[in-house]
C-alpha cells in the first residue's frame, strides 16, 4: 500500500471535529515543554517584566508553539498516517481536515506574532515568527524529508523558545539566553535519536531519512555518544553565567553525568542484545533525556528563588 493511499484510507473516515481534536492539533506536550522552558528565560532574565505582561508573553509564545505543530500535522499528514506513533494524530485519523489544519495554524501563527509585538516588543515577535517558519517549512518542509541531519539543524526550533521569553523581557539577546539555546539544540539529537533507534521501522515505512534509516543503527549509537559529549561543556557553562550558581552547577554535573553513562552504555549496546530486550538501554535513555532538560531549567528557577533570597548565585 502506498503512502498516499494509506493515508486517503485513513482521512476516509472523518466526522466533525470536537475540541479535543483541535488541542491535539497544537501539540500539547510539546507545547507544554516549549511554555515551560519559555517561561524560564522570562524569569531569569534580568528584567522583570509586570505579571500580566508575562503571563500575555507566555500565552502568545504557546500560541505560535501550536501553530507550528498545527503546520506540521497538515503537511506531515500523509507521513503520520504510516508511522504507528503518529497514525492517531487528528488530520491522519480523519479527525480534522488537513485545509482546517492550514487554517488554523495561519491563523495562530498571525495572532500569536503580532500580540506578541504588541504585549513585549518587536525583537520578541520577530523570533517567534522565525521559529515557527523555521519548524514548518524548514525542518518540515525541507529537512525532515531530505537529510539525515534533519533532527540536528531542525532542533533549532524547539530550542528557540527560553531566548524568546529572555528577549521578551530584555528586548535584546544575551550570553544566557544564547546558552540556554544551545543547551537545547545540543540536547536534541541524543533525545530524538534514542527513539529513533527503537521506532526505527516507522522512519523506515514512511520514508523519513532519519540517522537510524540512512547509516544504520551502530552509527546512531556513535552520534548519540558524541552529541551527548558536546552537550556537557554547554550544560556546564550555563550554570557559570549569571543565571547559574552552586545548585545549578551541582545538578548540570550530576545530569550530565548521568547522562554520559547512559550514551556510553547505548554505544557499547550489540544490536542483537538490544532487540531481545526490547530496546530497554535505549527506551530508558529517551525518557531520561526528558527528565534531564526539565531538571537543568527547573535548577534556574530555584537558583533564581535562592538569589532573591540572598542564599544562591555566584
Amino acid at each position: 500500500m502506498s503512502d498516499t493511499t494509506a493515508y486517503q484510507g485513513a482521512t476516509a473516515t472523518q466526522h466533525e471535529p470536537g475540541f479535543g481534536d483541535y488541542v491535539q492539533l497544537l501539540k500539547p506536550r510539546v507545547m507544554s515543554l516549549v511554555v515551560f522552558t519559555a517561561l524560564v528565560g522570562l524569569l531569569v532574565a534580568p528584567v522583570a517584566l509586570h505579571p500580566v505582561e508575562a503571563f500575555a508573553a507566555i500565552l502568545f509564545i504557546a500560541l505560535g508553539a501550536g501553530a507550528s505543530g498545527a503546520l506540521n500535522m497538515w503537511w506531515d499528514a500523509d507521513i503520520d498516517a504510516v508511522m504507528k506513533r503518529t497514525a492517531r494524530r487528528p488530520v491522519p485519523a480523519g479527525k480534522v481536515q488537513a485545509g482546517e489544519a492550514l487554517a488554523v495554524g495561519l491563523a495562530l501563527s498571525g495572532i500569536s506574532v503580532v500580540m506578541l509585538w504588541l504585549a513585549t516588543n518587536w525583537v520578541a515577535a520577530a523570533l517567534l515568527a522565525f521559529t515557527i517558519f523555521f519548524y514548518a517549512v524548514v525542518y518540515s518542509m525541507w529537512l525532515k524529508r531530505s537529510t539525515p541531519q534533519n533532527i540536528v539543524i531542525g532542533g533549532a526550533a524547539g530550542a528557540f523558545p527560553p531566548m524568546i521569553g529572555w528577549v521578551a523581557a530584555t528586548g535584546s539577546v544575551s550570553v544566557e539566553a544564547f546558552l540556554m539555546f544551545a543547551l537545547i539544540f545540543m540536547w536534541t539529537p541524543p533525545h530524538f535519536w534514542a527513539l529513533a533507534l527503537f521506532m526505527k521501522e516507522d522512519y523506515h515505512t514512511a520514508g523519513v531519512p532519519m540517522l537510524t534509516v540512512t547509516h544504520g543503527r551502530k552509527a546512531t549509537r556513535a552520534h548519540i555518544l558524541v552529541y551527548t559529549l558536546l552537550l556537557v561543556p554547554v550544560a556546564l557553562g550555563v550554570a557559570v553565567t549569571s543565571i547559574g550558581g552552586p545548585l545549578t552547577l551541582a545538578v548540570a554535573v550530576v545530569l550530565n553525568g548521568w547522562f554520559v553513562i547512559g550514551a556510553f552504555r547505548i554505544w557499547r549496546r550489540d544490536e542483537a542484545v538490544a532487540q531481545a530486550d526490547n530496546y530497554a538501554v535505549e527506551k530508558a535513555f529517551f525518557r531520561f533525556s526528558l527528565l534531564y532538560l526539565f531538571l537543568h531549567f527547573a535548577a534556574f528557577l530555584v537558583e533564581l528563588a535562592l538569589k532573591t533570597a540572598g542564599l544562591g548565585g555566584w
